[in-house]
């Protein structure tokens, strides 16, 4: 689990910065149709990673795999 986490961080990283190379990307011979296209699939997997991380925080919790460390109640 510790390394889908892993995984699930540096394709998040790796989205976001492959949506900022198509934003910051001023080639003249690339119409702006197609680079927004891919900067918009390049957010898109960012959503869903970010989405895949959270479940898989949630399913490493609910198994046990990961605790809970707060502060007690009543403190």
């Amino acid at each position: 689990m510790k390394y889908l986490v892993i995984v699930a961080f540096i394709a998040i990283i790796g989205s976001l910065g492959s949506a900022l190379f198509f934003m910051m990307r001023g080639d003249k011979t690339q119409d702006n149709e197609r680079r927004s296209r891919n900067m918009e699939r390049a957010l898109a997997l960012r959503i869903g990673f970010s989405i895949l991380l959270f479940v898989c925080i949630l399913l490493a919790w609910k198994l046990g795999y990961i605790h809970a460390t707060g502060i007690a109640p009543g403190q």
